[in-house]
């Protein structure tokens, strides 16, 4: 029995159908965040790492200076499961409140 069903291509589709920032790359899907220095980006690093350990469900996470690039596959299950569109909806509202305390200079 895998850690987590796997999702059909419709349900796939269905979960994507929101997610611009993301793009699925086969069995996994990524995102890449811009952060305006490398200490804002490990930050944020800290926060989804926070958020995965709630969730007992890892990212692979790729740290390039000003970047970091997310990516979501169930690897217990061999694919894409709900537990990674669950994950990158709160990664999505993490950036979305670290976008808002930027716009108003504060942290």
């Amino acid at each position: 029995m895998p850690y987590a069903p796997l999702l059909t291509e419709e349900e796939i589709g269905t979960a994507m159908a929101g997610r611009t920032e993301w793009r699925r790359e086969g069995d996994v899907i990524r995102r890449e965040l811009r952060f305006p220095t490398f200490p804002a980006a490990v930050a944020f690093v800290d926060r989804v790492a926070e958020l995965a350990e709630a969730a007992d469900h890892h990212p692979d996470i790729e740290i390039r200076w000003h970047r970091v690039i997310l990516t979501l596959s169930t690897k217990a299950s061999h694919g894409l499961t709900g537990r990674d569109f669950a994950l990158a909806g709160q990664i999505d509202a993490l950036a979305g409140q670290i976008d808002a305390l930027a716009e108003t200079g504060t942290s």
